[in-house]
């Protein structure tokens, strides 16, 4: 897969529309984690060092298309302003104000902008203020897309979505690809085209529904897939075990069993837990105990993976080249349901492996377990990742491809 890179266009004194991820978990109007601002800056630093204007796009939580201060971007305006400016101080590039605009486009928008100085970059309202851009409404993605000259797309966590802010702009502005695009695109392509083998695939969280595409596509290409979760529980009850009072979807039982069959028939193994951490409440538990998958009772809740299980799943993730990660083995917010999920984090700092852990709660998982640093690729994008390596093709990155007569660069090259 061959991406227009930014790097390569003519960007000196151009008006530049870049779509950031910046997404960030927020309490009381504070940013509590400035992981995805961080990662959008080395493209915004190289648009000002190349002389372009930078206008930065962006959605926030999930304000269902109408104006919710509570979602406002202007919260992220001290932080994002000290991080680049820390950023640029490295580049010995001159100090850049952020203007916040109270919206993603319009007459007054685009009035503000032509009345701006040299050295601001402005920083637009949550695009899912507006119902049309979920749904990806031409007039509201050529809207947005007058606002500028040309299109980066930095925001690989919502390239799974073909919304107007993603993908639609693409269809009016020369598009690329930012840093962060390229980067994800390229590790993860590594989990897809040709891994080192054994490939091992360890999957987590709640639901087995966003992660059925992912589980086909393993098992034409892993060795072994390894569940854990509450996802673990449709599994077991598939195979007939009581469950008890564990999250399971219902609907996806009769999918587990297929998957299982399905698995067999081609050699595969999908791994489930031997064992599981059971409490009698989440919240306040009486007891907590451990059980064979197959012992629960009807009063248990599943919480975590149990010692055999993560014994037996760390001994076999020692023996991989190439181990991919998406999800939680447990409710790790809450330290006593945590112990299987780090193991699955210290499991993969420590193989001799190409590790890609797929966003998400992974991502904050190998964060709190310290070893981010050890591992080849931490995703941004939970459900992107999870799509592309599940061989989806996704709308926000298919438009950026080279030969993808669709993006207006295509007719300029």
């Amino acid at each position: 897969m061959k991406l227009r890179r930014f790097q390569d266009a003519a960007v000196a004194g151009a008006r530049v529309l870049v779509r950031v991820d910046i997404n960030v978990p927020m309490e009381d109007g504070e940013v509590l984690d400035d992981t995805r601002i961080r990662m959008s800056l080395p493209t915004i630093v190289e648009l000002l060092e190349k002389g372009a204007q930078v206008i930065l796009a962006s959605h926030l939580g999930r304000p269902k298309g109408v104006r919710d201060e509570k979602y406002s971007l202007k919260a992220i305006v001290p932080v994002l302003s000290g991080l680049l400016n820390e950023a640029l101080e490295t580049k010995t590039l001159p100090k850049v104000s952020i203007k916040f605009l109270n919206d993603c486009l319009g007459y007054k928008i685009l009035w503000a902008i032509n009345q701006l100085d040299p050295g601001t970059v402005i920083l637009l309202e949550n695009t899912r203020f507006h119902r049309e851009e979920k749904r990806n409404q031409r007039i509201f993605a050529m809207g947005m897309a007058s606002l500028a000259n040309c299109f980066v797309n930095d925001a690989f966590g919502s390239c799974h979505r073909a919304h107007a802010s993603t993908e639609g702009i693409a269809h009016f502005r020369p598009a690329y690809a930012g840093y962060l695009v390229q980067r994800e695109v390229a590790a993860l392509s590594k989990a897809v085209e040709d891994p080192e083998t054994p490939y091992y695939v360890v999957l987590g969280g709640a639901k087995i529904s966003g992660k059925i595409d992912v589980i086909k596509k393993m098992l034409d290409v892993a060795d072994s897939i390894f569940i854990g979760g509450a996802m673990a529980f449709t599994f077991a009850k598939a195979l007939g075990c009581e469950t008890g009072r564990s999250l399971i979807e219902e609907d996806r039982v009769t999918m587990a069993r297929m998957i299982i069959e399905n698995a067999t028939q081609l050699g595969k193994t999908v791994h489930l837990p031997a064992d599981v951490v059971v409490t009698d409440d989440i919240e306040n538990p009486t007891r907590i105990e451990t059980k064979p998958i197959d012992g629960m009772a009807p009063d248990d809740i599943g919480v975590d993976i149990g010692e055999v299980t993560i014994s037996e799943y760390t001994s076999e993730l020692a023996k991989a080249k190439t181990i991919f990660w998406n999800g939680p083995m447990g409710i790790f917010e809450k330290p006593e349901f945590a112990k299987g999920t780090t193991a699955i984090a210290n499991a993969l700092a420590s193989a001799d492996a190409v590790t890609i852990v797929g966003g998400g709660e992974s991502a904050m998982a190998v964060r709190d377990a310290g070893v981010e640093d050890k591992i080849t690729h931490v995703s941004t994008g939970g459900g992107a990742s999870l799509e592309f390596v599940g061989g989806k093709s996704l709308p926000g990155i298919r438009i950026l491809e080279e030969d993808n007569q669709n993006n207006p660069a295509y007719h300029l090259s």
